[in-house]
């Protein structure tokens, strides 16, 4: 597991991007398994900065999405599907048919799930997949207690995440309770790995992550067995972490 300090969100941003980029000019064709939620739109902006300046090509990669509020349509401005294209694939030339997010409006959790492992295996498994990681640990919508080995998987979300997620809505909006969510077995199939996070707040949670013991209590835990693992976090997320283990 490798560990790279940033000095602030905007230094992780762009270390982060950089591999990323660097993933997608090696390999013009990569699957990139792609994260939501406040930690990665900068990384996103810096992609989007750089295909402009045409150093970065997208045409050729496909993407899947970690997780998808169960409930949403693609159209609703809360919805994953919503985020990703005004964050990020609406600002490159990706094409359409290589975006893949699971179906949020499909309340058929079996089916949906059947369909979303399908397209994952279609696309011969992910090249990189890029994480954030919550409070509690919970990596795409892996919850604490969450077995290591599905795959994707509808599941009802903890009082925590529901909290922390509900600065996204507006007032009289209700949260989503349920998402789809690609399982821990789906993300630790990704060939590599990059997690990321900032802030004060996650200091704890990576510390437990990398030093603590593997267990499903703490679900970024898993990651320690994963051969080709890179953390970019911020000096505050870091704060808590043995010096000899960060570059």
């Amino acid at each position: 597991m490798k560990i790279i300090k940033a000095r602030d969100y905007e230094d992780m941003s762009r270390k982060a991007a950089n591999i990323i980029s660097a993933q997608v000019i090696l390999k013009p064709d990569s699957v990139l398994g792609l994260a939501t939620g406040s930690s990665p739109v900068g990384i996103y902006r810096q992609l989007i900065d750089w295909y402009h300046k045409e150093d970065i090509d997208f045409a050729r990669c496909r993407t899947v999405n970690l997780d998808e509020y169960v409930g949403l349509t693609p159209d609703n401005q809360q919805s994953y599907a919503y985020f990703m294209h005004q964050n990020f694939f609406d600002h490159i030339n990706i094409p359409a048919e290589n975006i893949h997010i699971p179906h949020g409006d499909n309340r058929d959790a079996e089916a949906e799930c059947r369909w979303y492992n399908g397209v994952i295996r279609a696309l011969g498994g992910i090249d990189l997949q890029l994480l954030g990681i919550g409070l509690n640990g919970h990596i795409g919508f892996n919850e604490p207690g969450a077995a290591f080995e599905k795959e994707t998987h509808c599941v009802r979300l903890t009082q925590s995440t529901i909290d922390a997620n509900a600065r996204f809505f507006g007032p009289g909006e209700t949260v989503p309770t349920h998402a789809y969510t690609m399982g821990i077995k789906s993300i630790m199939g990704a060939r590599k790995i990059l997690l990321i996070a900032n802030g004060k707040a996650k200091a704890d949670i990576l510390y437990e992550t990398v030093c603590g013991a593997i267990t499903p209590a703490v679900p970024a835990s898993v990651l320690q067995l994963h051969n080709d693992v890179t953390i970019v976090a911020d000096q505050e997320a870091l704060s808590k972490m043995p010096g000899e283990l960060i570059r």
